[in-house]
């Protein structure tokens, strides 16, 4: 099965089964999925956030997901807990379809990796 084909089907199921358990059967986008895994990392999964705070758990999915590419490193937690990242290297220039699909690919080793989907 060519690696494509692969992320296509772990994506979907992943989209499924995320959209099951926090969307009421209505389909996550990429975005939620990236605020959800935000909200996961920072440990705070009962809590009601700010517009701000949104945007921030955001950046920490984002850090978090490309961290194992090299371009983000784990730096600290600050006195109310949320994680900070420091930029190892700069995300070379990418069209908008090589984005989503680097992010899809980042949030399904993530899953995989945290034994959520196979």
């Amino acid at each position: 099965m060519s690696r494509d084909i692969q992320l296509k089907e772990r994506w979907e199921k992943l989209v499924t089964l995320l959209s099951k358990q926090f969307a009421e059967g209505d389909v996550l986008d990429l975005d939620s999925i990236i605020y959800l895994i935000g909200v996961q990392e920072l440990g705070k999964v009962h809590q009601k956030f700010k517009k701000d705070e949104k945007v921030n758990l955001m950046h920490i999915a984002i850090c978090r997901l490309l961290e194992p590419y090299g371009f983000y490193e784990f730096d600290y937690f600050d006195s109310e807990g949320w994680p900070h990242y420091k930029v190892k290297e700069e995300l070379p220039p990418l069209k908008a379809g090589e984005q989503s699909v680097l992010m899809k690919e980042a949030i399904v080793n993530y899953f995989l990796e945290r034994e959520v989907i196979d």
